[in-house]
């Protein structure tokens, strides 16, 4: 059985291409290794994977593009998907709601129509803890309401989890659809924080604190992440008419995937400076269109569901980026 990752050059796809790949399974990677950031990372990321050995097949294409996707996946006895191709990022989807559009809203319903016609075991997707919006009800359970995005990306996200639902009422495809909370580590995004402060702490360059610095997130490490992904995708949820997480009777779960532990934005710094060795030069601004000022993941339905445990505090998992930063950039 072949399992398809989409976004396999991505952070948390290649994390869980490697892991299926090191348990001897087979798989299947799709990336069109657009510019949003570095390709090259995307490629040595790649390169990471092809290190493991084992049967793994890479289409380098947009799966937006339903023409290109079926041809390249003609007579592939895909069996499982994990979904986690994405246009990601909450502040480029001001300037670029197009490439939203395209990629979370066109491109998921490829993916959809692709598990429809075979007929797969388990489609899991990545949603996001940005559907929550700014809401002051903390912490964030896969049962509130997320009616009221606050930036485009979230929109796309949600749409995703409408569509979802759609398909798992019309024909039963055993769905999960997975909300990560601010996920980091080795071979993470550059234009995520914690990227970005090592980058310029390392270089001697001012760090921007956006609403001052009074932010905070529930800052979940990839090891916890990838392994949740591997769990869930191994029981996909019943079609047997009972309500799951996530409100639906339909064959659809959703969950969150977060550490359940929200640290401030200034201890996070305080412990890139320390794995650094230097301190920052802080430049305070004020809240970024999109953003929100706190995410924190009640785990509860995962931890239940799948004895989700994570295991990693931001007081490990930062020194072990700084460590894999300094390797990766040979500093």
């Amino acid at each position: 059985m072949k399992i398809l990752v989409t976004g396999a050059a991505g952070f948390i796809g290649a994390h869980v291409a490697h892991r299926l790949l090191s348990s001897g399974r087979s798989v299947i990677g799709i990336d069109a290794l657009n510019d949003y950031y570095d390709p090259q990372l995307k490629r040595d990321r790649l390169a990471w994977l092809h290190a493991v050995g084992g049967d793994f097949t890479f289409h380098h294409l947009d799966f937006a593009d339903d023409e290109a996707l079926e041809s390249a996946l003609d007579g592939q006895d895909i069996r499982a998907i994990v979904h986690l191709g994405a246009q990601a990022g909450v502040r480029y989807s001001i300037d670029h709601p197009r490439a939203y559009m395209r990629a979370n809203l066109a491109g998921h319903l490829n993916i959809l129509e692709l598990a429809r016609a075979r007929q797969v075991e388990h489609l899991v997707y990545a949603s996001s803890s940005s559907v929550y919006g700014a809401r002051p009800k903390q912490p964030s359970a896969v049962d509130d309401r997320v009616d009221h995005p606050i930036s485009l990306y979230a929109a796309t996200k949600k749409a995703d989890e409408l569509m979802s639902e759609t398909y798992a009422h019309l024909y039963r495809i055993p769905q999960t659809g997975l909300r990560f909370f601010t996920v980091y580590g080795p071979w993470g995004r550059p234009d995520m924080a914690i990227w970005k402060f090592t980058a310029a702490i390392l270089s001697g360059r001012p760090i921007e604190l956006y609403n001052h610095g009074d932010m905070r997130r529930d800052f979940t490490y990839i090891d916890d992440v990838a392994q949740s992904v591997i769990d869930i995708l191994a029981r996909p949820p019943s079609d047997d008419g009972r309500g799951k997480p996530g409100g639906s009777i339909a064959p659809h779960a959703i969950y969150n995937i977060g550490n359940n532990r929200p640290e401030q934005l200034a201890t996070m710094v305080s412990l890139i400076e320390q794995a650094c060795g230097c301190t920052a030069e802080k430049i305070l601004l004020p809240m970024q269109p999109g953003d929100v000022p706190a995410t924190f993941a009640d785990i509860d339905a995962t931890a239940r569901d799948f004895g989700y445990a994570p295991t990693t505090p931001i007081a490990e998992g930062i020194p072990a980026f700084v460590q894999w930063y300094r390797d990766y950039k040979g500093l």
